[in-house]
């Protein structure tokens, strides 16, 4: 359902990572409600457990298909957090709740028959079944399905469910139960300890994935990857003692958090995607053995055993919470990571302190507890000293809901002149050379060199144009205006238009009639009048992830709306890790358009980053310009790749 619902709705909110993890944090959420239903509900006399289950699962079933109203889609400018909890809890709110309630509910029901030991591996074969559809999802589902099918797919197996556990229900209710396990206290010491080490996991499962997300792409395969990785430590930890072995994991955390530390100080390793996504996905995978590994080890008696479960969602919600819901609002920069690893450390190190288990390690830890306590503190020093070293001379540092932007000035060296730079995350989203004599000269991505400049400056020998452009930054298109010119800019971000016009002057200094249009850029282009652009340049990447929904058929049909029969589209697909020049050769072709990709040098002096650009055209004559009928302009086709629509994408085809 995760990455299902998420896929569908990621479109309406701009293709941002935060979008996943908004999701992630609503099934925390409802996950703790359903874990509390179920420890309320075990209380109760079994006919009372039947009646109340089996009302739920017949008012779950007015909500399918799961299929989102369109009511739900944002207006521009608003920060939509609020607004995905509560589409989440309208379209599958109630039918997750009792999936989450299952579990717990199903192991307390089979306690009290009598039949066996404590059913914690059941727990265990419950995140099994979790993890299995979730590394089948990018794979077998993802590629091959369109979203809508699978939605309904899903309600129709959904009601399967409900017909199961209703049926299991009533079983119940007619087989001789024990008496129900006497309630047992739970110290709040002993409490804190639960609560602690699944929010410790929770926050990591979520920094990391938040991290993935930004900086490579908003796709259900690295939405997926980390939270396999934190069911299966679930699964290993729950199924049986023999996998969580002490020495072995404790030794591996150490290096997990350290590696961690090292990635995010801005040393250069994060910058190969191979190396970036092993790194962090092993680490999470550790911590999150060794959070769960100790939970597993504090498993409770059986009077215990719904109000454990409790407190594992509890914590979960609480890190979820920190990552996605607090730290936006209190953080002005992406501080919760590094607080994270710094949090698990020092909370395992206390817990191996409280509770050493065996002969062994009392003996043992006498000796390695200074060293890991002097090691926690070390590492949380570590974090700090880079944290701010990172966001030191910054003269804007802010952050909301899309993510964390900075504004800082570089000094005059010997092969440039001195910059102001604005950046998202870790990717350069604009600069302007602070001289007064060089700050009208279009920089970056959008140098003259670059094919949206070559085919601005083109087009402007003909008369005054009407530009758009998907995506403000420091809005350095705007140093092509001339006397005569409209520029449109489309932009998400509530805090991206303050930036631009107050810490940058290409907005104040061009002659051209400059409007911002706030919101998500397809939405607004779905809800305006045709704008009869002469050229509209699509920008719209937050980092190296990319705003799938964008680069579909149904967006293009927008972007021909609002473009004048002979206007071009210019759309900037450099990115690391996905070629995505054929995805927009495939949408072009089937339109009956020419597509051609101009690729340009970097120059340090002039401050020009390597680029590529994707010119869509119809324009008589367009297409015979030297840079644009070059052999090296042509497109590679990709053997079976199909054109990408909104409830269809396929990743796995163009990753490089």
């Amino acid at each position: 359902m995760q990455p299902l619902i998420a896929k569908i709705i990621l479109p309406w909110f701009g293709g941002s990572a935060a979008v996943w993890t908004s999701c992630l944090l609503f099934f925390q959420m409802v996950l703790l409600l359903g874990y509390a239903y179920a420890h309320w509900l075990a209380s109760k006399a079994p006919r009372s457990q039947v009646l109340w289950h089996a009302a739920l699962l017949a008012a779950s079933l007015l909500l399918l298909p799961i299929v989102p109203s369109p009511w739900w889609k944002p207006a521009g400018g608003d920060l939509p957090l609020l607004r995905i909890l509560g589409l989440l809890g309208a379209t599958v709110g109630l039918p997750y709740f009792l999936l989450s309630a299952t579990s717990p509910l199903l192991q307390s029901w089979f306690a009290r028959t009598g039949r066996g030991a404590l059913p914690y591996r059941f727990f265990a074969l419950s995140n099994a079944g979790s993890m299995a559809a979730l590394v089948s999802y990018p794979m077998l589902v993802e590629p091959y399905i369109s979203s809508t099918r699978q939605a309904y797919v899903w309600s129709a197996a959904y009601l399967l469910f409900a017909v199961l556990c209703a049926v299991v229900a009533w079983r119940t209710r007619r087989t001789p139960l024990l008496a129900a396990p006497a309630i047992q206290r739970v110290a709040p010491r002993q409490a804190l300890v639960w609560i602690g080490l699944a929010a410790a996991a929770s926050a990591l499962l979520m920094a990391v994935t938040n991290h993935l997300s930004q900086n490579i792409a908003a796709i259900p395969f690295l939405w997926v990857l980390p939270l396999s990785l934190y069911l299966l430590s679930f699964i290993l930890c729950f199924e049986s003692s023999r996998w969580y072995r002490r020495p072995i994991f404790l030794g591996l955390f150490a290096v997990s958090l350290g590696s961690m530390a090292y990635c995010l100080a801005g040393t250069g390793v994060v910058s190969n995607l191979a190396v970036l996504i092993a790194v962090f996905s092993v680490s999470l995978f550790v911590c999150c053995m060794v959070c769960h590994g100790e939970l597993a080890r504090l498993k409770p008696p059986a009077g215990q055993l719904t109000a454990f479960y409790l407190m594992i969602s509890i914590g979960g919600a609480l890190g979820g919470l920190f990552v996605a819901a607090v730290a936006p609002v209190v953080f002005p920069a992406l501080f919760e990571f590094p607080i994270a690893i710094a949090f698990t450390g020092m909370l395992v190190t206390a817990v191996l302190y409280r509770r050493p288990e065996t002969e062994y390690w009392r003996d043992q830890w006498k000796v390695l507890w200074p060293a890991a306590a002097v090691g926690s503190i070390a590492l949380a020093g570590y974090l700090a000293y880079n944290t701010h070293e990172t966001v030191s001379g910054a003269e804007v540092l802010v952050r909301n809901f899309y993510g964390a932007l900075r504004v800082t000035d570089y000094a005059a060296n010997a092969d440039q002149a001195a910059t102001r730079q604005l950046t998202h995350g870790t990717i350069n989203h604009g600069e302007q050379f602070t001289d007064a004599a060089l700050r009208r000269q279009p920089v970056t991505y959008y140098a003259p060199t670059s094919g949206i400049g070559r085919t601005l400056l083109e087009l402007g020998k003909y008369g005054p144009l009407r530009i758009g452009v998907v995506g403000l930054g420091a809005g350095t298109l705007a140093a092509y205006g001339r006397p005569g010119d409209y520029i449109r800019y489309y932009e998400i971000n509530p805090l991206v238009p303050g930036i631009a016009w107050n810490q940058f002057t290409y907005l104040r200094d061009t002659p051209a009639r400059v409007e911002i249009a706030l919101g998500d850029a397809r939405l607004s282009l779905e809800r305006e009048t045709s704008q009869q652009f002469d050229v509209l340049a699509i920008d719209a990447f937050s980092s190296d992830a990319i705003p799938v929904h964008l680069l579909t058929r149904e967006a293009f049909r927008v972007y021909w709306r609002h473009l004048r029969p002979n206007g071009v589209l210019a759309v900037h697909v450099s990115n690391k890790y996905l070629d995505l020049a054929p995805v927009v050769r495939a949408i072009a072709v089937h339109s009956g358009m020419w597509a051609r990709q101009v690729t340009n040098e970097a120059d340090t002096r002039s401050d020009t980053f390597a680029s590529d650009w994707v010119m869509v055209y119809a324009r008589p004559g367009f297409g015979d310009l030297p840079w644009l009928n070059d052999p090296v302009a042509q497109i590679a086709v990709i053997p079976g790749l199909r054109e990408w629509t909104d409830d269809y994408g396929n990743l796995w085809q163009i990753l490089r």
